[in-house]
């Protein structure tokens, strides 16, 4: 298939955003592998994506689908194992469940499925596609040739483990686990803590969880907000918005918060409520 930019939903309030209605895509070509897209949200600030991989599946890059972009990127793994790699200087990291993967600007990128099951990836992504960072700006770097691609870093080859600081510090893809996030407990209610993926001038990422019976202080952003309920029921008061000010999310569901606008988020249940968050440009 041709390359088409991607379905871009955008929303002018706070706004629940159900699994069930999330615009899908499908993108890549049958040589270098197919993705397939549940688009969350793609405004002028953030995008928010989910993208699925079945087992053996890849994405690799093409002339038309070039997988280097001006923005930051974290890819959460929801489920199965990625492997992802930088062809360009043989990085190549694993995520399981529940990890994530962080990058900058101007890194080639190509993911694998290295399990049995399906892999799905929850994706934050700032600048956007809306500031011309995805398929427009990748057309403008030097294009790597694919049989050019290398998965691993032979350089270090009779010097590991003594040079893994080295090899650490040239990184440009960032694997992150609980051990890596910054982590910060709600000033106001103790009730919930936050772990951040990244928080750049682009680009914060972090997981919330929400403890039984909790609710989390008033929160407002200079930027927009999008998040992903992982698991639990999560309520969200918008007390300013015009209608509907209180909304319940399952699984899978997300929520966009225009920058500014005071919310709250409450877990009424008695089980734990995890939500992945990302807030772009400033947080």
């Amino acid at each position: 298939m041709g390359y088409k930019p991607s379905p871009r939903p955008v929303f002018d309030r706070a706004s629940h955003i159900p699994y069930a209605g999330v615009t899908r895509h499908l993108w890549g070509e049958e040589n270098a592998g197919l993705v397939d897209d549940w688009i969350y949200a793609s405004t002028d600030s953030i995008h928010q994506i989910v993208f699925g991989m079945q087992p053996g599946g890849c994405f690799k890059h093409t002339d038309a689908f070039r997988t280097i972009f001006g923005a930051d990127e974290v890819l959460y793994v929801l489920s199965g194992t990625l492997g992802l790699a930088n062809p360009e200087t043989g990085e190549f990291c694993i995520a399981q469940k529940g990890e994530a993967l962080f990058f900058r600007k101007d890194t080639w990128h190509h993911g694998f499925n290295l399990g049995n099951d399906q892999v799905r990836v929850l994706e934050f992504f700032a600048p956007p596609p809306a500031k011309g960072t995805s398929g427009p700006y990748a057309r403008t770097k030097p294009y790597l040739e694919l049989a050019q691609s290398r998965y691993s870093q032979s350089e270090f080859i009779g010097r590991w483990p003594m040079e893994a600081k080295a090899q650490r510090d040239a990184r440009t893809i960032h694997p992150m686990r609980d051990a890596d996030l910054l982590w910060s407990l709600d000033q106001a209610t103790q009730g919930a803590f936050t772990g951040l993926y990244c928080a750049t001038d682009q680009l914060t990422v972090g997981k919330t969880t929400l403890l039984a019976g909790k609710r989390t202080g008033v929160e407002r952003h200079k930027g927009d907000e999008c998040l992903y309920v992982v698991s639990g029921t999560l309520n969200i008061h918008v007390p300013d918005a015009e209608g509907q000010a209180w909304f319940e999310l399952n699984p899978r569901d997300g929520f966009y918060i225009p920058a500014g606008t005071d919310h709250q988020y409450y877990n009424m249940s008695g089980e734990q409520v995890e939500f992945v968050f990302g807030v772009a440009p400033d947080f």
